[in-house]
C-alpha cells in the first residue's frame, strides 16, 4: 500500500487509515515524551504491517533523510537563460554534399528571434558562434541598430551588419542581415512605398547571388490583413522575379505560411481560420514557386513529417511538437545543383521559432 503523511497543526504524528482523503480515520498522538514517541512509532509500524493486506491506503509520516556532513549541496534550479544556453549546445558539423558530390562551402542561417533583446536575455545569441554561419539573417528583431544588446554585438564580432526597422512603429517587425563577407550592395525594402514602412526586407548582392531576408506580413488575428497580405505577395513575387533575371536568388526568412498540410500539425482545424494557412496565402506561395523557385527543404525531404520551425508559447506546444513550418530557404531553380542540405535546428531555444540552416556548394 502507498503511504502518505498529512501534516496537521500542533500534531507530531497524524496516522490516517482509509481509501482516500474523503474516507479517512485519523488518530492524533501528541508528542509528550520520548517514551510515548517510541510507543507511537511501534504502533505505526505494527498498523502498517497489519493493514498492508487490506484494501485501502495507509498514510504514515515520511521523514526527510539527514544529509551527511560531506554531502554536496542540492543543485540550484537553472534559469531560463541557462536552459536556453544548454539547449543550444549541439553538434552543428555536417558532411553534406550536392548530388554531384561537392562538399558545402557556404552556410547561411535564418532565425525569427521574436524580439532580439528577449532572445539575448534567454542567452539565445550563444547559438550564433556555435553555428558559425557565413551569413545570418534575422527576422522580427523589434529593435533599431542602436538598441542592439552589447551581448549580441559581441557574438557577431567580425560580421558586417545591416539593420532595417519600421519607420514609425517602434518595437515591431524589423530585419537584420549579417555577413562575414562584405556585400557588393545592400538595399532595403522592395521599392514599393506601401510595403516598405515596416522594415521587412533586406537584399544583399554578392558575386554569385542575391541574398534576400524577409519577414512576411501576418494576416492578423481574425484575418484582418489577409487582403493586404495578398497585395504584398504579388508585389514581393514581382520583386524576386526582377532580381532573378540578374542573378540567382536565395530567399530566407519567416514567410508566414505553411504551404501544405504536411507543414503543420493540425491542418484541418486551422484551414482558412488561422493566419498562415488560408487558401489565399498558400496559393500566393505556390505562385512564387511557379515563377522559377524551389522550397529547398521539400526538395530534399518531400515526405518528412513533424518538421516544424514555429511553436506557440501556449499549451506546451513545443514540448508536444505541435508546430508549423513557417521559415524557409527558397532558391532560384538554377541554384538547385548547388544545394547540399537544409537543416531545422529545433533544439535551439530563445524564441518561439527555431533557426534554419542552408548549406550550399558555391563556385565552379
Amino acid at each position: 500500500m502507498r503511504g502518505e503523511y498529512f501534516p496537521h497543526a500542533g500534531d507530531t504524528h497524524h496516522l490516517c487509515l482509509g481509501r482516500s482523503r474523503r474516507d479517512l480515520h485519523c488518530f492524533f498522538v501528541p508528542n509528550f515524551a520520548g517514551f510515548f514517541s517510541k510507543v507511537v512509532t511501534t504502533i505505526a509500524l505494527t498498523v502498517r504491517t497489519a493493514v498492508s493486506r487490506c484494501r485501502g491506503a495507509l498514510y504514515l509520516p515520511v521523514m526527510p533523510k539527514r544529509k551527511a556532513a560531506g554531502d554536496a549541496k542540492e543543485s540550484p534550479k537553472k534559469t531560463k537563460a541557462e536552459v536556453g544556453a544548454t539547449s543550444s549546445k549541439s553538434d552543428f558539423s555536417s558532411n553534406a554534399k550536392t548530388k554531384s558530390g561537392k562538399h558545402w562551402n557556404l552556410k547561411i542561417a535564418s532565425w525569427n528571434v521574436d524580439g532580439l533583446r528577449g532572445t539575448v536575455k534567454k542567452n539565445g545569441h550563444a547559438y550564433i558562434p556555435q553555428e558559425d554561419p557565413d551569413i545570418i539573417c534575422l527576422q522580427e528583431t523589434k529593435c533599431t541598430e542602436k538598441d542592439v544588446p552589447k551581448e549580441f554585438t559581441g557574438a557577431v564580432e567580425g560580421y558586417h551588419g545591416y539593420w532595417y526597422s519600421p519607420t514609425e512603429k517602434k518595437g515591431y517587425a524589423g530585419t537584420a542581415l549579417l555577413s562575414k563577407t562584405k556585400p557588393i550592395k545592400v538595399t532595403y525594402g522592395i521599392g514599393v512605398d506601401e510595403h516598405d514602412d515596416e522594415g521587412r526586407v533586406i537584399t544583399a548582392e554578392f558575386d554569385d547571388f542575391y541574398m534576400v531576408t524577409a519577414y512576411v506580413p501576418n494576416a492578423g488575428r481574425g484575418l484582418v490583413r489577409l487582403d493586404y497580405r495578398g497585395t504584398w505577395d504579388e508585389a514581393f513575387t514581382a520583386y524576386l522575379k526582377k532580381l532573378d533575371k540578374k542573378k540567382p536568388v536565395v530567399l530566407c526568412g519567416d514567410l508566414n505560411v505553411a504551404h501544405n498540410e504536411i507543414d503543420l500539425k493540425n491542418p484541418k482545424s486551422n484551414k482558412n481560420k488561422t493566419p498562415g494557412f488560408t487558401d489565399k496565402e498558400r496559393e500566393g506561395f505556390t505562385t512564387l514557386l511557379d515563377e522559377g523557385f524551389k522550397d529547398s527543404y521539400r526538395e530534399l525531404y518531400p515526405e518528412e513529417t513533424d518538421c516544424y520551425t514555429f511553436w506557440s508559447y501556449m499549451g506546451g506546444a513545443r514540448a508536444k511538437n505541435v508546430g508549423w513550418r513557417l521559415d524557409y530557404f527558397v532558391l532560384s531553380d538554377r541554384l538547385m545543383p548547388h544545394l547540399c542540405d537544409n537543416v531545422i535546428r529545433s533544439e535551439v531555444m530563445g524564441s518561439d521559432h527555431c533557426p534554419i540552416v542552408l548549406l550550399l556548394a558555391m563556385g565552379k
